[in-house]
This record gives C-alpha cells, sequence and structure tokens, in this order.
C-alpha cells in the first residue's frame, strides 16, 4: 500500500525546479507510505513520477519504487498488492527460463508480466487492487491503470497553473494541490452530487479540470493519436477537456459484462451455491493474508466481518488478531457482539474505547484526512477501528461489500415491498401522506417504535426509525418509479437548492436530473440478471456508493495512520460467483444475506450474530446540538458562508435553526455542510 503522483513537465519549468515539486508532491503523501521515498525522470526530462511506500510485501530496498524492468524500458509506479503474483511469477518462469528475480516484490512480478504479455493481456490475468501510473520508454506512452472496483484511489486531470495547464496524477488531491499556483476551482457540478450523496462520485473530484479514474479502466496518453474508437461509455469523457489529442481512455474490466454473464449460469441449490462460494471464499482468504508483516482483521460481530474472520481462523494454527471499538454510549456501541463472537472464534482480540470527548477531537481533522468534502459519518469510528488496528498489525481484512453482493442493506429488504404497496396509490395522495406525516417529530416516531417492539415483544428490525419515517415522507410525492424510489433512498433531496451557481456555470441546469444523478446510475442496465427491484439496487450500489463511498472511507481512514486493508469479497472470483446466486439465496422474506449466514452458522451459533443492522454510527445529531454547536456556529456563519458565495446562507440558517429547536432532524444534510465548510478551511 503506497501513494504515487506525477506530472508532465511545463514548458516554462526548469529541471531542477521539477524535481523539487515531484519530491514536495510525493512527501505530502507520507502517511500513505512512511517507509521510503523516491522519484523518477524519463530520459526526455518531460515526465516526473514519484512514490512513498508502506513495506508489506518484500521489505527490502528490493522493492523500491519507481522501479525499472529488466530492459530498463518500463517504469511503475504502483500502489496496491497483487495477491496471485507468486503465480504470475511460476508463469513467466516457464516461459523463459533465463529470468532472474531481484526481489520477492509483486511489483517486479508485475514489471515482468507487463513486458511479457503487454498491458491488455496481463490485467485480467492479476488477482489484487491496484492504481498503477506506468511508462514505456520506447513506445513513448504512459498509463494510468485502476483496479476493478476501485479499492485504491486515483485522480488525474489538468492543473490549473499561472501560465499553461500541466497534466498530473495522485493518490489523494493533496499530492495535486502542492503544485506551484495550484488554482482550479472548486466545481459547483460536483458540489450538487456532493450534496445529494454525501460524496463526489466518479469520474468528477471536487475541483473542475481535475477527475476520478473509474473503476475498471485505462487512461493512456500516446504520441500518436490512438488508431482504434475509444472503447467507454460516452458519459466517462463526454465533460473531459481533452487537451492531449493523443489521451485515450478504455474500459479493460466491465462489470455490466460480468453481471449479463454470470447470471445467465444460475445455480439452483443452495448447498452448492454455499459450497462454492464457501470454498472460493476460503481461497481468497488464504491468498490475501500472505503478508511480510503482522496481519489480522476487523470484526464488528456482524455477518460480513464474522464470516471472514471465521474462514481465517479456520485454517490458522494461532489466533487471528481481530479489532473493534466500543462507544460510552450504548445505543451506539456494537463492541459486546463482536467480544462474543471474537471469544468463540478464540481470536487474539482487542477493544478500543472510544470516548466522545475523543471522537469529537478528531472531527476538524477529518478534511485533512479524505482530502475533499466527504460526508458518510461512519467515517469517525471507521478511523478509529483503523488506529486501533495499527497498533498490532500493518495488514487488515475486512468485511467491505457483502452488503452489495449479496443483498444486506435494508433497501433490499423494504424497497420491493413498499413500492408494492405504493404504486396501488396515486401520487397526489401519496404527496399528501407524507407532509401529514411530517407533522410529528422524529422523537415521537422513536417512541412509538420502541413502545410497539416492547408491547408485543420483537426485536428492534429498525434503528433511527423516527429519521427514515421522516426521510420517506419528504419524498413520497416524488416517487413513481422503482428506479426513482432508490434513488430517493440513497440520495439527499434538494441539494439544487443549496448550491448557488454564478454565471461561469451556465451549461449547469442543476434541475436538470443529469446533473443531481452519477453518471454511472445513467448507464443502461445489464441484459441480464437485474430484472428484479433488489438485483437493481445492489448492482447500482456497486458501482457507485461501494466505490465512492465505502471504499474511499476505508482507504483514507486506514492510510491516514499507515494501515493496509484487503477486501476478500472484491476478488472479481468471488464477485462472478455472487451474481450467479439468485436473489432468493440472498433474500429470503426480511433476512438479507441468507447464503453468507448459510456458511458463517457452520462456524459461529446464529445467536450471536441475530440482531438489527445498526451500521458503524455515532450520535451526531446531539452531538451538533451539545459539543459540537459552537464549532458548527463557526463555520455555519451567514456572514461567512455569503462570502465564500457556494450556498445559500438563508437556506443553510433555516436548516440550522430547526435543528436545534428540534422541528426537524437536519443531521445528514447538516454533516455534509460542515464538512464542506471545514474542507474550505483546509485549503486556505
Amino acid at each position: 500500500m503506497c501513494g504515487i503522483t506525477g506530472f508532465f513537465k511545463a514548458d516554462l519549468m526548469s529541471l531542477q525546479e521539477a524535481e523539487d515539486v515531484i519530491k514536495s508532491m510525493t512527501d505530502s503523501l507520507i502517511h500513505r507510505g512512511p517507509d521510503a521515498s523516491n522519484t523518477f525522470v524519463d530520459s526526455r526530462g518531460e515526465l516526473f513520477m514519484g512514490h512513498r511506500r508502506l513495506s508489506i510485501l518484500d521489505t527490502s530496498k528490493g522493492g523500491l519504487q519507481p522501479m525499472k524492468s529488466k530492459s530498463g524500458n518500463l517504469v511503475i509506479a504502483f500502489n496496491g498488492e497483487i495477491y496471485n503474483h507468486n503465480e504470475l511469477r511460476a508463469e513467466l518462469e516457464t516461459l523463459s527460463s533465463s529470468i532472474k528475480w531481484d526481489s520477492t516484490s509483486d511489483t517486479e512480478t508485475l514489471l515482468a508480466a507487463f513486458e511479457e504479455w503487454g498491458v491488455a493481456d496481463t490485467l485480467p490475468k492479476l488477482r489484487g487492487m491496484f492504481a498503477i501510473a506506468l511508462w514505456d520508454e520506447a513506445a513513448q506512452d504512459f498509463y494510468l491503470i485502476r483496479d476493478r472496483f476501485g479499492e485504491k484511489p486515483l485522480y488525474y486531470g489538468w492543473i490549473a497553473g499561472e501560465n499553461e495547464s500541466v497534466f498530473s496524477f495522485a493518490s489523494e488531491l493533496k499530492a495535486l494541490r502542492r503544485y506551484p499556483n495550484f488554482s482550479n476551482q472548486v466545481s459547483r457540478k460536483a458540489l450538487v452530487q456532493y450534496f445529494s450523496h454525501m460524496y463526489v462520485p466518479c469520474p468528477l473530484s471536487i475541483y473542475s479540470d481535475i477527475y476520478k479514474l473509474e473503476p475498471g479502466c485505462i487512461l493512456k496518453i500516446s504520441t500518436s493519436p490512438p488508431k482504434d474508437n475509444v472503447n467507454m461509455s460516452p458519459h466517462s469523457i463526454s465533460n473531459i477537456p481533452l487537451t492531449y489529442e493523443s489521451l485515450s481512455l478504455s474500459r479493460w474490466y466491465d462489470f455490466k459484462e460480468v453481471v449479463n454473464n454470470a447470471s445467465q449460469n444460475l445455480f439452483t441449490d443452495l448447498d452448492e451455491a454455499s459450497s462454492a462460494l464457501e470454498s472460493e471464499l476460503q481461497k481468497v482468504i488464504e491468498m490475501q493474508s500472505i503478508s511480510d508483516v503482522p496481519l489480522g482483521a476487523f470484526l464488528s460481530g456482524g455477518v460480513d466481518s464474522s464470516t471472514i474472520v471465521a474462514l481465517m481462523q479456520k485454517h490458522n494454527n494461532q489466533p487471528v488478531k481481530t479489532f473493534t471499538i466500543g462507544f460510552e454510549d450504548p445505543d451506539f456501541d456494537e463492541s459486546p457482539f463482536a467480544n462474543e463472537v471474537a471469544k468463540f472464534l478464540q481470536t487474539d482480540h482487542s477493544e478500543l474505547l472510544v470516548t466522545a470527548e475523543d471522537a469529537q477531537s478528531m472531527i476538524p481533522n477529518i478534511p485533512l484526512l479524505y482530502d475533499e468534502p466527504f460526508a458518510d459519518y461512519s467515517q469517525i469510528p471507521t478511523y478509529f477501528v483503523c488506529k486501533s488496528a495499527k497498533q498490532s498489525v500493518t495488514v487488515s481484512l475486512s468485511g467491505d461489500a457483502g452488503d452489495e453482493l449479496f443483498g444486506g442493506y435494508n433497501r433490499y429488504l423494504m424497497a420491493p415491498l413498499l413500492w408494492k404497496r405504493l404504486s396501488y396509490i396515486p401520487q397526489l395522495f401519496r404527496k399528501i401522506f407524507g407532509r401529514l406525516l411530517l407533522f410529528l417529530p422524529i422523537h415521537f416516531y422513536d417512541y412509538l417504535f420502541r413502545s410497539y417492539c416492547k408491547i408485543f415483544g420483537k426485536e428492534p428490525s429498525f434503528v433511527m426509525f423516527g429519521d427514515k419515517v421522516h426521510k420517506f415522507a419528504r419524498r413520497l410525492g416524488e416517487v413513481n418509479s422503482e428506479d426513482s424510489l432508490f434513488l430517493h433512498l440513497v440520495s439527499e433531496p434538494s441539494a439544487e437548492k443549496l448550491v448557488i451557481f454564478t454565471k461561469d456555470d451556465s451549461n449547469i441546469d442543476p434541475s436538470m436530473p443529469s446533473e443531481k444523478i452519477p453518471a454511472f446510475l445513467q448507464d443502461p442496465l445489464p441484459s441480464h440478471g437485474t430484472t428484479d427491484f433488489a438485483s437493481r439496487m445492489m448492482y447500482k450500489d456497486t458501482l457507485n456508493y461501494l466505490t465512492d463511498d465505502i471504499l474511499c472511507k476505508v482507504d483514507r481512514a486506514a492510510m491516514g495512520v499507515s494501515l493496509e486493508t484487503r477486501v476478500p469479497f472484491l476478488d472479481h472470483k468471488i464477485v462472478e460467483l455472487a451474481w450467479r446466486i439468485p436473489p432468493s439465496l440472498k433474500i429470503r422474506g426480511t433476512e438479507g444475506k441468507f447464503i453468507l449466514r448459510n456458511i458463517l452458522y457452520k462456524y459461529v451459533p446464529k445467536i450471536l450474530i441475530e440482531r438489527p443492522k445498526a451500521g458503524f454510527s455515532i450520535p451526531l445529531s446531539e452531538w451538533l446540538k451539545g459539543p459540537l454547536r459552537d464549532w458548527a456556529n463557526i463555520l455555519l456563519d451567514k456572514s461567512r458562508i455569503e462570502e465564500e458565495g457556494y450556498l445559500d446562507s438563508q437556506h443553510v440558517e433555516t436548516i440550522w435553526a430547526q435543528h436545534l429547536n428540534g422541528e426537524r432532524d437536519w443531521t445528514f444534510k447538516l454533516w455534509s455542510i460542515l464538512m464542506f465548510q471545514a474542507w474550505l478551511d483546509s485549503i486556505k
């Protein structure tokens, strides 16, 4: 796990100035790679690349990057891990018995593979996570490559310098901001999407002319224009100013085709599907457990993380190191569940107790950690569990992606049932009913729900029930199809009313649906595999929410403490298997992840796992009214917001007042505003 960055030198910049700049940009990523640093300049003095290293495989200097191939023709700066690199080495050795290795690093394996098979034929062979910058000296071709699902971040674009624009790339935006006279403007289009979804979705970044390379894609800069048509959906490049005539984007891994093909070969038997999934998952976990440094796993006590840990422990002679965090507030503390699972599996378990003061003290540092506005407030507990793990290990496996692949989110269970009922009610009546629901405060619905569960002896199946009722009520009149219901469930309403547009943004019409919906969600669906509502939601979440929220959240939190995280569920063989499993084996009634539970309960008693899905949450609503109020007041000051010119100050003032007096719970919307305001502070 590392950090990479680089640029093509501007004509007006001297060689010495460029070397100083690349060192500065590289040093800004020290948290991603505290073990070593190095830079590269091509023979013409035009391309500059930098690398910060977190040593995982081959901790010697043999793994230092940027690294040259044996021929000296290829140079790579690589962030990630190739889990099957030893298998690739063996395959390469059969092709050339004279091959000599200088290290045991996967980086050297990658270079040899690229030289032997070429970029296009090598990438499908890789099992891993990666963001790659590759220079071909002979062809004068430069490549940026991102892994299948976007586990590793990769930004690129044109930095607006004082006199000319330069093409640059980096693992994080903070490296690009180190470029002299960086002056890229905040993208108002990105802001609309940020306030809708609490993150900036691919391919946008918060800055104009800077983009995220989409998962499974290659960007290539060649000295001669590409001869072939670009093999990519038009949405991906339609808004990108192709300053280089020789720049092309292509997709090397197409998730749509994976879903389309896999879903035409469905399992029909639960036992057969469970056996295939467990067998492949065991292989993947063993593959991802290879490390030259201490390794462990996150354990929340839920289905996903418990399944990963159970299979890790199954073939491990020593107790697996597991990590969780606890909170003082019992309504948000899941550590007792994790402790019970750890005790049963006999892991070497560590728990970090996080006080409210601990959590609140790190909030002002979030913008520095996430580097662009990011408002999933489970970022706070995620940071602390990574911090806890880093005290004992350098690598940790996680259970991320289990929800998206196996039907774990509540919306997959409830939305189809909800739409089945709503579709019979005229839209006007829905709108009236929604307004009536909003008359009662959130805490009243929470009280009713608790009372109902107590009277009828039921376990609460929802957390934050009142907030969900209000969120549902505000959108009830706008829902006119299954897909619009999904969009309302995964986005905040009226984001376009919050952002102020200037005359320079005349090409943006915030009232248009295309400005509010991430590009991936506008793509046509696969021909097969997404005919049912729940599967469509899982497909779209994998393309968007998983990459730009979940994986981003974990990557920045983990890299902030120099911890590598690995995601076994995102091995592409597991993903392909998941889409061969029919919806009926993923969701049974009101229970998601049915097939994962079928595997897990072979190793852990059901009673230790079954409970309402709470997520990774904190009592943020009350903190905003209490200990965080002064901090929030400063960031939400009306005169300050008016001076900055991005947000409607009256709108912000209104929802802040409503939140404080208990009239409405605007936690999500306020948190997105506060994270944007705090981010603006961080870049001044």
